[in-house]
C-alpha cells in the first residue's frame, strides 16, 4: 500500500494562494491515480480534484474550477494542489488520496490510501 504525507497548509488571506504537496512512499506511485478531498468544520468530506496516473485526465469539483490546479511529478512521487484566489469557504482540512482507479475518486467508493490531512485557513 502507498503511504501519503501532506504539507503546505496554513493561514492565508482571501484572494491569496497556497500550494499543497503530497509525498508518497511504498508502492509504485506512478501506478496510482491521485486526488484531493477536503473537510470543512461541521461538514462532510468532499471531493476537490483528481488526476490519472499519467496526468492525462483531471477532474475538479465545480467550486474550484479555474482556481485550483492538480499536478503530479512521478519522478518525485509527489502530487500538488495549487490553490489560487482562495476564499473563506475554502477553509478546510485537505486530504490527499491514492487509488489504482481514477473512477473511484468520483464514485465515492473507498480509496486505497489517505494522508493525515493539512489545514488550510482562509481569512476574510
Amino acid at each position: 500500500q502507498v503511504q501519503l504525507v501532506e504539507s503546505g497548509g496554513g493561514l492565508v488571506q482571501a484572494g491569496g494562494s497556497l500550494r499543497l504537496s503530497c509525498a508518497a512512499s511504498g508502492r509504485t506511485f506512478s501506478n496510482y491515480a491521485m486526488g484531493w478531498f477536503r473537510q470543512a468544520p461541521g461538514k462532510e468530506r468532499e471531493f476537490v480534484a483528481a488526476m490519472s496516473w499519467s496526468g492525462g485526465n483531471t477532474y475538479y469539483t465545480d467550486s474550484v474550477k479555474g482556481r485550483f490546479t492538480i499536478s503530479r511529478d512521478n519522478a518525485k512521487n509527489t502530487v500538488y494542489l495549487e490553490m489560487n484566489s482562495l476564499k473563506p469557504e475554502d477553509t478546510a482540512v485537505y486530504y490527499c488520496a491514492a487509488d489504482l482507479s481514477l473512477v473511484r475518486f468520483l464514485s465515492g467508493n473507498a480509496l486505497d490510501a489517505w494522508g493525515q490531512g493539512t489545514l488550510v485557513t482562509v481569512s476574510s
